[in-house]
């Protein structure tokens, strides 16, 4: 038994012909969806920073489109059956170079076909499971995601703290608020003041110390009283 030859497997098609573009570019990006579904063969393409991507999404799109409408086949049961690139006609041009020569240049097209087709029973529940599990994964992460956002709120709001936690915090606001109490300072009499100011002021002029300038204070005030008493 012969096997099938890529352009003659069953399924849906769509071909581009003499795309400016060569094929082994084309067949670079090809490699990458053979074989793949449709959703994920569109997820490749649209994280693909090249040219021939983009062009090959619309072809992929092509096809899809005519297995929906004139097949009756439904999108997420298809896959990508086969894709290939031949090579079309060259131009030929050329470019001046020096001493009056001429650079050749060579512009290659590209003729493109993408098949789909639909995929084998068991091949489609492994898909469906797959992609029901991941549904179930993200919906599991975004419910998670919004009671942790509801409890961070409670948080904020004090709704959810306990009893002592908010006595325990009542305590801590009054002891702050309580004021201080004040410090009584020992009262200092007139004269008491006016001695020490003369003492220090003969310590800073005779360069004496503390005591010495106090006992010459005194001496002068014993003179003054005895002169006081024989007048």
């Amino acid at each position: 038994m012969t096997a099938v030859k890529t352009n003659e497997r069953p399924g849906t098609r769509a071909v581009l012909s003499s795309y400016h573009a060569s094929a082994y570019k084309f067949r670079e990006v090809l490699n990458l969806i053979r074989g793949r579904d449709i959703k994920t063969a569109r997820e490749i393409l649209a994280g693909l920073e090249r040219e021939v991507a983009s062009v090959i999404g619309k072809l992929l799109d092509s096809a899809v489109a005519n297995a929906v409408n004139n097949d009756r086949i439904s999108e997420d049961e298809l896959f990508v059956a086969s894709c290939y690139a031949d090579e079309g006609p060259t131009m030929k041009r050329f470019r001046a170079r020096a001493r009056g020569r001429a650079g050749a240049l060579r512009k290659r097209t590209a003729h493109v076909t993408v098949i789909v087709a639909r995929m084998e029973d068991d091949q489609l529940k492994v898909v469906r499971s797959k992609r029901d599990a991941e549904e179930a994964n993200r919906r599991a992460r975004r419910v998670a995601r919004t009671r942790g956002n509801a409890a961070a709120k409670k948080v904020v709001a004090g709704n959810d703290q306990p009893e002592s936690v908010k006595a325990v915090e009542a305590e801590t606001v009054a002891e702050i608020a309580e004021p201080s109490p004040e410090v009584e300072m020992p009262v200092v009499e007139a004269d008491q003041v006016e001695e020490t100011d003369a003492v220090e002021t003969e310590a800073s002029r005779g360069g004496q110390d503390a005591p010495e300038a106090a006992e010459v204070a005194d001496e002068a005030a014993e003179s003054t009283e005895s002169q006081e008493e024989e007048n």
